[in-house]
């Protein structure tokens, strides 16, 4: 295995592991504004950042990975369900976007939050009813604001971490390749 790619495999095994520890904070905090269900989504700042620095299917993989580590340890599979869902339809739809070339990181990333939020609204039509649906104007909100923040915090780390990056001496690695 070459240089590069363990690089690319190491870096994607930290943002996992950072992913996973932000998701936990993020499960231990209380309900935004008393309405259930609300996080600030940032836990998906790392895999924004693979999108932009490794690749989609690594993003996609870590995204399972931490989905389903989150549903063994702390919220159970039927919440899996719901985060598969929202990831699926969130990473799918910020990969296209980001391949037009005509959406900003934080544009990319309001998209991706308001996707989960449909993708999880869809499961829950399946699984409760459609009575649910009256929930996702209030989503699609939340959605815009948490991407909004998650997105600039996400275009800062892009533009800081492959030169933050120092091994043996070498400075500015491209982790894209």
């Amino acid at each position: 295995m070459d240089k590069k790619r363990i690089r690319r495999l190491a870096l994607a095994g930290m943002l996992t592991a950072v992913m996973f520890i932000i998701g936990y904070v993020e499960s231990m905090l209380p309900a935004f504004f008393a309405v259930p269900g609300i996080k600030p989504g940032f836990a998906n700042i790392p895999v924004m950042t693979a999108i932009f620095l490794l690749d989609w299917k690594l993003a996609a993989g870590m995204s399972f990975v931490r989905i389903m580590l989150s549903g063994f340890t702390f919220t159970g599979m039927f919440a899996c369900i719901y985060s598969l869902a929202g990831a699926a339809l969130s990473i799918t739809v910020m990969v296209l976007l980001k391949k037009t070339g005509k959406f900003s990181v934080t544009g990319i990333s309001m998209a991706g939050g308001v996707m989960h939020n449909l993708g999880q609204i869809l499961v829950a039509c399946i699984a409760v009813g459609k009575a649910v649906l009256y929930y996702f104007p209030v989503l699609v909100i939340a959605g815009i604001a948490a991407g909004a923040v998650t997105g600039i915090v996400t275009g800062v780390v892009i533009k800081i971490l492959p030169s933050s990056v120092d091994v043996k001496g070498q400075k500015n690695i491209d982790f894209r390749e």
